[in-house]
């Protein structure tokens, strides 16, 4: 395993709770907060790929009883790790980002907590890691991808404007930009040139950044097809509010673009 020189890492402090050891080349990490029985439902059809993958929690600090520790050592989740500092979603990434690097996993899966996401798409992440891909971006509109249920105001913002502006700043084209279910290669996330654990990313930015950053840098970069599932009816799973939420997610767009959140390295070319 490499060496990893992590004295310049800004990392969220937290608690680890591990259940088992490392027993697979890969990991998922999942961003949880106050998920309820969605996450119990994800994990239990997770539990089926727990040969493939090793499951870590990225929890911001739930208090709905959903991180019960008696309760998850049963459903094949291999480390809890509980956020104790402030930040949000990119926050909880950089968590668990650091941890599965540390860890020695030679690339990372993320996923949604909140359920609508198709788990049985996770083998092919694996594969395509397997096959030397350094950023697999699931999309629900691509060949083989489901879009259930999609909002229609968030259909429209997705399709029209996220994701032509960010892969107008990635050279690269993508359909479902906002989409968590991804895949990165640990070479993509240790490049001295891209630098993901600093404190910038708090909410949203890391995934905008990593969007544009990874194909700017020439790593190789693919869409594959995922199923995404909302309710028919009731409320919208998500932590983004209507009008401030979608405010900043533009205001993070347009950072990023702009490079605003590119690390500062001396005597180095940057993308």
């Amino acid at each position: 395993m490499d060496r990893l020189e992590t004295g310049t890492w800004q990392v969220p402090s937290s608690t680890v709770q591990d259940f088992f050891p490392r027993g697979t080349k890969y990991c998922v990490c999942i961003p949880v907060m106050n998920e309820g029985e969605r996450i119990k439902q994800q994990l239990s059809e997770m539990k089926k790929l727990t040969d493939q993958v090793d499951i870590i929690l990225c929890d911001g600090g739930s208090t709905d009883g959903s991180m019960n520790r008696k309760y998850l050592a049963t459903t094949g989740v291999r480390t809890l790790l509980t956020k104790t500092s402030p930040g949000k979603l990119s926050a909880q990434l950089r968590m668990g980002y650091a941890y599965a690097l540390q860890q020695g996993y030679e690339g990372i899966i993320t996923i949604d907590g909140n359920g609508k996401d198709g788990v049985d798409a996770i083998p092919d992440f694996v594969r395509e890691l397997d096959s030397g891909w350094d950023f697999i971006q699931g999309s629900r509109f691509v060949s083989g991808g489901k879009a259930i249920n999609t909002p229609k105001i968030r259909w429209f913002a997705v399709r029209f404007i996220h994701a032509p502006l960010l892969s107008l700043g990635a050279h690269h084209w993508f359909t479902d930009t906002t989409n968590g279910f991804r895949g990165y290669s640990r070479k993509l996330l240790l490049d001295e040139r891209v630098q993901p654990f600093r404190d910038v990313f708090n909410t949203y930015e890391l995934l905008a950044y990593l969007t544009i950053r990874a194909p700017r840098l020439t790593y190789k970069t693919k869409e594959i097809g995922v199923t995404r599932v909302y309710p028919a009816k009731g409320k919208v799973p998500t932590k983004i509010s209507h009008f401030h939420g979608n405010i900043g997610l533009i205001k993070i767009i347009f950072k990023t673009l702009v490079g605003g959140y590119n690390p500062k390295i001396q005597n180095s070319r940057s993308a």
